[in-house]
């Protein structure tokens, strides 16, 4: 996941009525490489369908923080100053037409483009990018963005140059800078007006799951039509946004009208809906999915393309142990202990769970790098590799030495190690996983007391920032970041928002510090190869502290119905790009 998502607030919101319009002077060009159809030959029309594990639970953008939320949908990779080009990572004007670097790459001065509209015809100016800035970066809101704003503790800064002149400066180089003003711009008129009047209270009160599908106003191609809980989720192109955004031929996109997401209750509903044809992508992680999308291709009952492993995965799937845990001192020492963890990770058959859960395909994974980024991976990286003898030596050094009547093994006081570990109901994988774990841990007399829970409540307890989270353990993970510096902002540091293992907002334990400062010093590193150098240092730390016990990763596969054309062409797909540019997909 990208981010997390805090509690919901609703509110109905009332929109202003349009004010006069720029002519659009420059569109955006979407590059006819991006797309494995010419666009002459491209249809308008028709929806996309799509599924979801979950219900979402806020349309807030700065409340919302997980991967996939509904302003995630209406606004990502459809906004953004810069968007980064799969053909060959490089960055490119986007919102804005033109940029410029100076002050040693310190700051970027933007030219924005003329026309740009919200959801609701309001023009999109400087005035949206200063106080999206503002909002996210104000703790009292808690975004999880507001830890991409700031480096070393000081704050990018924005500066408002003219109604269509943007000003960022960094406090330091920033290797990320350009991954970090992706970031999609916010209505003032909406947003700017709440917080002027009401601070992050009146922020936090917006766009809750009550509002309105009518008021909702964003800067992105979509644009929420309707939710029903426990059903599905529908989203209309935004009208406007074909104005300033173009294919190869001058054709105003995105061509579809529109895209939906129904809810499933988990993925094996979802793979049969994608057998009987009713959604237009499929889960395709696990080798037997793999096979049953195969034999119904085969046999004529679906008419799809399944493109198995196209590449390694850009997600984490792990288990983290609570650190701030008061309210029960012996686990809190114990999960605070590296010993333990080291333990933990000696237990975690990654082997296993590539073979029951993926199929064989996929990765073990040891490090928060993911798999694709394997170029920031030392090859010497420590490991922690399955070995139930050596855990139960681990655990010997802390005294865990017997074993009880029921073979757990327990201390010279009789205390029995033992904690609960979940996931997010629903999550097939990641339930499969927590039960190999599970198992493997009763081999070496842990008891560990597994029971999958609903993801919303489940990230209610991982982000809750109290020094008595109510948690011990949880088995969940993590997608997004950059192929630039690939540790995620709100992750590394000590006082991040999925700072996950510690909430408590320092630094506990001195590894933490120095892991803290080697982030820092490879975000401001510019030159590729010694970023790479610091990256092997910090991920080896990493693992040895082992804050967080990685799992294992599916490799990347794609399947889509063939009733949607407009995807990438192969050799541009990967799990970091996604297999299509949805204003570029369109119905056949």
């Amino acid at each position: 996941m990208r981010a997390i998502p805090f509690a919901v607030m609703s509110a109905v919101l009332l929109v202003g009525a349009a004010s006069a319009q720029t002519k659009v002077t420059k569109p955006f060009v979407w590059p006819a490489a991006w797309s494995d159809t010419p666009a002459r030959s491209a249809k308008t029309g028709g929806e996309f369908r799509n599924y979801q594990l979950s219900d979402f639970k806020t349309y807030n953008p700065f409340t919302s923080a997980e991967a996939g939320s509904i302003p995630d949908i209406m606004s990502l990779g459809t906004s953004g100053l810069v968007q980064q080009d799969p053909r060959n990572d490089e960055f490119i004007p986007y919102m804005a037409e033109s940029m410029k670097m100076s002050n040693g790459g310190k700051t970027y001065t933007f030219v924005l483009r003329k026309g740009m509209k919200f959801s609701d015809g309001q023009e999109i100016t400087a005035d949206d990018w200063i106080t999206t800035w503002k909002i996210h970066t104000d703790e009292k809101v808690g975004s999880q963005s507001r830890d991409s704003f700031f480096i070393q503790g000081k704050p990018v800064t924005l500066k408002k140059l003219g109604t269509y002149q943007l000003q960022v400066d960094f406090p330091v180089a920033d290797a990320t800078a350009m991954s970090k003003l992706t970031f999609a711009p916010w209505p003032d008129h909406v947003f700017g007006k709440a917080y002027r009047s009401g601070g992050a209270a009146a922020i936090k009160a917006l766009y809750g799951l009550n509002t309105p599908a009518k008021n909702i106003v964003t800067p992105g191609a979509w644009v929420l039509s309707g939710y029903r809980p426990g059903e599905r989720a529908t989203f209309v192109k935004n009208k406007y946004w074909g104005e300033w955004n173009k294919d190869s031929a001058g054709k105003a996109l995105p061509y579809l009208n529109g895209q939906s997401f129904r809810i499933v209750k988990d993925l094996n509903n979802a793979l049969a809906t994608y057998l009987s044809g009713q959604i237009d992508v499929g889960p395709a992680t696990k080798a037997d999915n793999l096979a049953q999308i195969k034999k119904a291709i085969d046999g004529g009952q679906l008419k799809a393309t399944l493109l198995p492993n196209i590449g390694a995965q850009a997600s984490s799937q792990w288990i983290v142990f609570n650190w701030n845990k008061a309210d029960d001192a012996d686990k809190q020492a114990l999960f605070r202990n590296k010993t333990f963890r080291q333990a933990m990770s000696h237990l975690a058959n990654r082997d296993a769970m590539v073979k029951l859960v993926y199929g064989g395909l996929g990765t073990p994974t040891y490090t928060s790098v993911y798999p694709i980024f394997a170029n920031f991976i030392p090859k010497d990286l420590k490991k922690f590799d399955y070995n139930v003898a050596q855990a139960q030596k681990l655990l010997g050094q802390l005294g865990y030495t017997k074993k009880d009547s029921e073979g757990y093994l327990v201390n010279d006081a009789g205390k029995r190690i033992e904690f609960d570990l979940t996931t997010n109901a629903g999550n097939n994988e990641r339930e499969q996983m927590a039960r190999i774990f599970a198992d493997e841990a009763k081999k070496a007399g842990v008891k560990v007391n597994f029971q999958p829970i609903d993801f919303n409540k489940l990230v209610d307890a991982l982000t809750a920032q109290s020094d008595k989270r109510p948690f011990d353990a949880i088995l969940l993970g993590l997608s997004g970041g950059d192929n630039i510096w690939p540790y995620g902002s709100n992750v590394m540091p000590c006082d991040g928002g999925l700072h996950f293992w510690n909430m408590s907002g320092k630094c506990v334990d001195p590894v933490e510090t120095q892991m803290e400062k080697l982030y820092f010093q490879g975000q401001a590193e510019t030159d590729t190869a010694k970023r790479r150098q610091i990256s092997y240092q910090l991920a080896n730390l990493e693992s040895d502290l082992q804050p967080v016990v990685y799992l294992a990763g599916p490799a990347y596969n794609v399947t889509y119905n063939n009733r949607i054309g407009g995807v990438y062409p192969k050799n541009l797909m990967s799990s970091y790009y996604g297999f299509s540019a949805l204003p570029l997909v369109y119905i056949k």
